[in-house]
């Protein structure tokens, strides 16, 4: 029982190192993918393809902003 506590510890603690080290990449793409579906919508392209295209750049740009700032 004691290994299966130290093993579920140790993949918890795992998982939330990789959670907060990709923070900056899950927030830039929720930030481009808003921005791109309504620059979308208002341009009359559609909003899901401004979707995916802000989400792809948001999570460029958020990877690129967390490795130079941290």
């Amino acid at each position: 029982m004691t290994i299966k506590r130290i093993l579920t510890a140790s993949v918890g603690l795992g998982l939330v190192a990789v959670l907060t080290s990709a923070c900056a990449t899950l927030g830039g793409a929720a930030v481009g993918a808003g921005a791109g579906a309504a620059i979308g919508a208002g341009t009359g392209k559609g909003a899901g393809s401004g979707a995916l295209i802000g989400a792809g750049v948001g999570a460029a740009a958020g990877t690129i902003y967390g490795v130079t700032r941290h």
